[in-house]
Protein backbone atom coordinates (compact mmCIF):
# COMPACT_ATOMS: atom_id res chain seq x y z
CA UNK A 1 0.00 0.00 0.00
CA UNK A 2 2.81 2.42 0.87
CA UNK A 3 4.44 1.87 -2.50
CA UNK A 4 1.16 2.57 -4.30
CA UNK A 5 0.26 5.68 -2.34
CA UNK A 6 3.73 7.26 -2.20
CA UNK A 7 3.59 8.26 -5.87
CA UNK A 8 7.16 7.17 -6.56
CA UNK A 9 8.61 8.83 -3.44
CA UNK A 10 10.77 6.00 -2.06
CA UNK A 11 11.53 7.78 1.21
CA UNK A 12 7.83 8.27 1.92
CA UNK A 13 7.09 4.62 1.09
CA UNK A 14 9.93 3.49 3.38
CA UNK A 15 8.66 5.73 6.18
CA UNK A 16 5.16 4.27 5.85
CA UNK A 17 6.51 0.72 5.80
CA UNK A 18 8.75 1.27 8.81
CA UNK A 19 5.97 2.80 10.90
CA UNK A 20 3.47 0.10 9.94
CA UNK A 21 5.95 -2.70 10.63
CA UNK A 22 6.98 -1.28 14.00
CA UNK A 23 3.38 -0.75 15.08
CA UNK A 24 2.19 -4.20 14.04
CA UNK A 25 5.18 -5.89 15.73
CA UNK A 26 4.39 -4.08 18.98
CA UNK A 27 0.70 -5.02 18.72
CA UNK A 28 1.40 -8.68 17.92
CA UNK A 29 3.95 -9.01 20.73
CA UNK A 30 1.42 -7.51 23.16
CA UNK A 31 -1.28 -9.87 21.89
CA UNK A 32 0.76 -13.08 21.80
CA UNK A 33 3.56 -12.49 24.29
CA UNK A 34 1.82 -14.41 27.05
CA UNK A 35 0.88 -17.27 24.71
CA UNK A 36 4.10 -18.15 22.92
CA UNK A 37 6.58 -15.49 23.91
CA UNK A 38 5.61 -13.83 20.60
CA UNK A 39 8.47 -15.53 18.82
CA UNK A 40 8.15 -14.50 15.16
CA UNK A 41 11.84 -14.93 14.49
CA UNK A 42 13.88 -18.16 14.46
CA UNK A 43 16.92 -16.31 15.81
CA UNK A 44 14.96 -14.94 18.78
CA UNK A 45 13.83 -18.49 19.54
CA UNK A 46 17.35 -19.86 19.14
CA UNK A 47 18.72 -17.16 21.46
CA UNK A 48 16.09 -18.09 24.02
CA UNK A 49 16.97 -21.80 23.76
CA UNK A 50 20.72 -21.11 24.02
CA UNK A 51 20.22 -18.92 27.10
CA UNK A 52 18.04 -21.55 28.79
CA UNK A 53 14.91 -19.43 28.63
CA UNK A 54 13.07 -21.89 26.39
CA UNK A 55 13.43 -25.69 26.14
CA UNK A 56 15.31 -27.04 23.13
CA UNK A 57 12.30 -29.14 22.12
CA UNK A 58 10.51 -25.89 21.18
CA UNK A 59 13.07 -24.94 18.52
CA UNK A 60 11.93 -27.23 15.66
CA UNK A 61 8.18 -26.57 15.91
CA UNK A 62 8.68 -22.85 16.42
CA UNK A 63 11.03 -22.50 13.44
CA UNK A 64 8.66 -24.44 11.18
CA UNK A 65 5.75 -22.25 12.29
CA UNK A 66 7.83 -19.09 11.81
CA UNK A 67 8.78 -19.95 8.23
CA UNK A 68 5.23 -21.09 7.39
CA UNK A 69 3.79 -17.94 8.97
CA UNK A 70 6.16 -15.65 7.08
CA UNK A 71 5.31 -17.27 3.74
CA UNK A 72 1.59 -17.16 4.58
CA UNK A 73 1.92 -13.47 5.47
CA UNK A 74 3.59 -12.58 2.17
CA UNK A 75 0.96 -14.62 0.33
CA UNK A 76 -1.88 -12.82 2.12
CA UNK A 77 -0.35 -9.42 1.35
CA UNK A 78 0.05 -10.30 -2.33
CA UNK A 79 -3.57 -11.47 -2.54
CA UNK A 80 -4.94 -8.47 -0.62
CA UNK A 81 -3.30 -6.04 -3.01
CA UNK A 82 -3.96 -7.98 -6.21
CA UNK A 83 -0.33 -8.90 -6.86
CA UNK A 84 0.63 -12.22 -8.42
CA UNK A 85 1.16 -14.94 -5.83
CA UNK A 86 4.77 -16.14 -5.43
CA UNK A 87 6.51 -13.87 -7.90
CA UNK A 88 10.23 -13.89 -7.21
CA UNK A 89 11.59 -10.48 -6.24
CA UNK A 90 13.82 -8.51 -8.58
CA UNK A 91 14.91 -6.13 -5.77
CA UNK A 92 18.72 -6.25 -5.60
CA UNK A 93 20.05 -6.26 -2.05
CA UNK A 94 23.59 -7.58 -2.43
CA UNK A 95 27.04 -6.60 -1.26
CA UNK A 96 29.10 -6.36 1.88
CA UNK A 97 27.23 -3.27 3.09
CA UNK A 98 23.94 -5.17 3.03
CA UNK A 99 25.49 -8.15 4.85
CA UNK A 100 26.96 -5.87 7.53
CA UNK A 101 23.62 -4.05 7.79
CA UNK A 102 21.89 -7.35 8.49
CA UNK A 103 24.48 -8.29 11.11
CA UNK A 104 23.95 -4.97 12.90
CA UNK A 105 20.16 -5.21 12.59
CA UNK A 106 20.10 -8.77 13.93
CA UNK A 107 22.46 -8.04 16.84
CA UNK A 108 20.34 -5.07 17.91
CA UNK A 109 17.04 -6.88 17.54
CA UNK A 110 18.25 -9.81 19.63
CA UNK A 111 19.51 -7.44 22.32
CA UNK A 112 16.24 -5.51 22.47
CA UNK A 113 14.06 -8.65 22.38
CA UNK A 114 16.14 -10.53 24.96
CA UNK A 115 16.68 -7.79 27.49
CA UNK A 116 13.33 -6.10 26.91
CA UNK A 117 11.49 -9.36 27.58
CA UNK A 118 13.30 -9.70 30.91
CA UNK A 119 11.55 -6.52 32.01
CA UNK A 120 8.07 -7.33 30.67
CA UNK A 121 6.10 -8.21 27.56
CA UNK A 122 5.16 -4.52 27.29
CA UNK A 123 8.81 -3.48 27.31
CA UNK A 124 9.67 -6.08 24.66
CA UNK A 125 6.73 -4.99 22.49
CA UNK A 126 7.60 -1.31 22.61
CA UNK A 127 11.32 -1.96 22.26
CA UNK A 128 11.08 -4.37 19.33
CA UNK A 129 8.52 -2.27 17.47
CA UNK A 130 10.55 0.92 17.93
CA UNK A 131 13.85 -0.79 17.10
CA UNK A 132 12.62 -2.30 13.83
CA UNK A 133 10.93 0.95 12.76
CA UNK A 134 14.20 2.81 13.38
CA UNK A 135 16.44 0.10 11.94
CA UNK A 136 14.70 0.44 8.57
CA UNK A 137 16.52 3.77 8.45
CA UNK A 138 19.86 3.24 10.19
CA UNK A 139 20.81 -0.03 8.50
CA UNK A 140 21.77 -0.38 4.85
CA UNK A 141 19.63 -3.51 4.56
CA UNK A 142 16.39 -1.99 5.93
CA UNK A 143 16.63 -4.50 8.78
CA UNK A 144 15.08 -7.81 7.82
CA UNK A 145 16.85 -9.36 10.88
CA UNK A 146 14.80 -12.56 10.53
CA UNK A 147 15.61 -15.62 8.38
CA UNK A 148 11.93 -16.54 7.95
CA UNK A 149 11.05 -13.04 6.77
CA UNK A 150 14.09 -12.96 4.50
CA UNK A 151 13.06 -16.12 2.69
CA UNK A 152 9.41 -15.10 2.49
CA UNK A 153 10.25 -11.68 1.07
CA UNK A 154 12.00 -13.34 -1.86
CA UNK A 155 8.47 -14.30 -2.99
CA UNK A 156 7.25 -10.73 -3.46
CA UNK A 157 8.29 -8.39 -6.24
CA UNK A 158 7.37 -5.32 -4.20
CA UNK A 159 9.64 -2.71 -2.64
CA UNK A 160 9.93 -4.98 0.40
CA UNK A 161 11.28 -7.94 -1.57
CA UNK A 162 14.74 -9.40 -1.94
CA UNK A 163 16.14 -11.22 -4.95
CA UNK A 164 16.54 -14.94 -4.23
CA UNK A 165 20.21 -14.60 -5.21
CA UNK A 166 20.71 -12.11 -2.35
CA UNK A 167 19.01 -14.23 0.33
CA UNK A 168 22.20 -16.18 1.27
CA UNK A 169 24.08 -12.92 1.99
CA UNK A 170 21.30 -11.74 4.29
CA UNK A 171 21.25 -15.09 6.07
CA UNK A 172 25.03 -14.86 6.47
CA UNK A 173 24.72 -11.37 7.97
CA UNK A 174 22.00 -12.59 10.31
CA UNK A 175 24.23 -15.50 11.36
CA UNK A 176 27.08 -13.08 12.11
CA UNK A 177 24.69 -10.88 14.08
CA UNK A 178 23.46 -13.86 16.08
CA UNK A 179 27.02 -15.03 16.84
CA UNK A 180 28.04 -11.54 17.92
CA UNK A 181 24.99 -11.26 20.17
CA UNK A 182 25.61 -14.71 21.70
CA UNK A 183 29.17 -13.70 22.57
CA UNK A 184 28.05 -10.33 23.90
CA UNK A 185 25.31 -11.91 26.03
CA UNK A 186 27.81 -14.40 27.52
CA UNK A 187 30.16 -11.52 28.36
CA UNK A 188 27.40 -9.30 29.74
CA UNK A 189 25.70 -11.97 31.83
CA UNK A 190 28.12 -14.86 32.49
CA UNK A 191 26.64 -17.92 34.14
CA UNK A 192 27.91 -18.70 37.60
CA UNK A 193 29.29 -22.25 37.89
Amino acid sequence: MAERLAGGNTALALLANSLATGAVLAALILAFGAVSGAHWNPLVTLASVVSGGRPGRDLGPYVLAQFAGAIAGVSAAELMFGAPLFTFSQKARGGIGQILGEAVATFGLLAVATYGSRRSVDAAAIGVGAYIAAAYWFTSSTSFANPAVTLARSFTNSMTGIRPADVPGFLLGQTFGFAAFAGFARWLDPRKE
